[in-house]
């Protein structure tokens, strides 16, 4: 009996200080005295669940789901209604999608803007009447500068380079579920396909920008903060794309991109790593494990962390030449890796990173 009391208070003892240690560590957040900064975070919990990209993985299959289960219910002539609008509406995401100015304009997505921050650097004009390749670095973990400043008007993007339209390309395989399909298209996004990205570049007159972000989901698994590993070394498809358009090439760096979230330690090479990469190469779509803070505490979560992200591009001119060779292929792709490593250089201090980082190139 006494062994089992001794027993029984020492388990206590245990738990107790395992609960002052979590409760130690529990950060409380601020915003919940700060009116505005309480009333952002509202919302961005709002937002987050309405983000497009955030929603792939949740909402997609919801929306298949829905599709089906409605054939089976009295609502059955949804879906085939739906069905029928689908097959004649099928190439629409190949054809620069179908914007719905009012879903990109919502005041929700100038709550996200002002939640991190989110900002859009002017460092150079862009003529409206050319067409432009953007390349966007890094991916981070759900690329929220490339959607917020070039999917949105919340950044001012229609201001700072009036006569320009923006299409972020996102992987095709969202744009075969249904229901969702017609959601994405409505912030301007396009498969990354490319008869999808060229359908934009091959208007008269230029004012299109594609924006790519280059690293894809594979660099997803490298958004670590305080890392800055661009997937870039092997890219050459949108080069050869912009050559053969003539569309002019705008490197694109996203300051604070991998710092928003936390990612579980996947060193090439490690069990996890090799998972993640080989789930990537089925699915086609990385799952990184990340984490960061809670609607009303730091310490743990899936709300983003409010680090400012500053997004700056500018651009290379690039000659038409349908038919280019390995050497000028090569040629323009190191100009551009080489242009993107000097603008990571001239404004990363501006942004808070430290004199000793460098881009990595992989």
């Amino acid at each position: 009996s006494c062994s089992f009391l001794f027993w029984h208070s020492s388990l206590l003892n245990r738990w107790s200080s395992g609960i002052k240690s979590v409760l130690h560590k529990w950060e409380v957040c601020p915003e919940q005295s700060s009116g505005y900064r309480h009333v952002e975070v509202h919302y961005q919990s709002k937002v987050w669940t309405h983000f497009p990209i955030h929603l792939n993985e949740k909402l997609s299959p919801s929306c298949i789901f829905l599709f089906f289960y409605l054939l089976f219910t009295r609502f059955w002539l949804i879906s085939v209604l739906y069905a029928v609008w689908w097959f004649f509406d099928y190439d629409t995401p190949l054809r620069g999608g179908r914007r719905v100015p009012f879903m990109c304009g919502s005041k929700l997505w100038d709550y996200m803007r002002d939640y991190f921050p989110i900002k859009l650097v002017k460092t150079a004009d862009l003529d409206p009447r050319q067409n432009y390749i953007f390349g966007f670095h890094p991916h981070g973990v759900l690329v929220a500068g490339a959607f917020t400043n070039f999917c949105t008007y919340a950044t001012g993007f229609r201001q700072l380079f009036p006569g320009l339209t923006t299409y972020l390309l996102l992987l095709p395989l969202w744009f075969r579920a249904p229901f969702f399909r017609d959601y994405i298209m409505c912030a301007g996004l396009i498969p990354s396909s490319k008869e999808s990205a060229s359908y934009p570049l091959c208007q008269r007159g230029g004012g299109n920008a594609v924006v790519i972000a280059v690293g894809g989901a594979p660099e997803a698994l490298d958004a670590h903060p305080g890392t800055y590993n661009v997937m870039l070394a092997k890219k050459k498809g949108f080069i050869k794309m912009a050559m053969e358009h003539g569309a002019h090439l705008v490197p694109v760096f996203s300051f604070g991109e991998n710092e928003v979230f936390d990612q579980v330690k996947n060193t090439r090479g490690t069990w996890l790593r090799w998972t993640q990469e080989r789930l990537q190469n089925i699915m086609g779509v990385s799952l990184p494990l990340f984490h960061a803070r809670g609607i009303f505490q730091y310490s743990f979560g899936l709300m983003p962390y409010r680090k400012p992200i500053n997004t700056v591009g500018e651009p290379i001119r690039v000659d038409r030449n349908e038919k280019p060779t390995a050497e000028e292929l090569d040629a323009l792709h190191q100009l551009y890796m080489d242009e993107l490593s000097n603008l990571f250089e001239e404004h990363k201090e501006n942004y808070g990173v430290d004199k000793d980082k460098h881009l990595i190139f992989v």
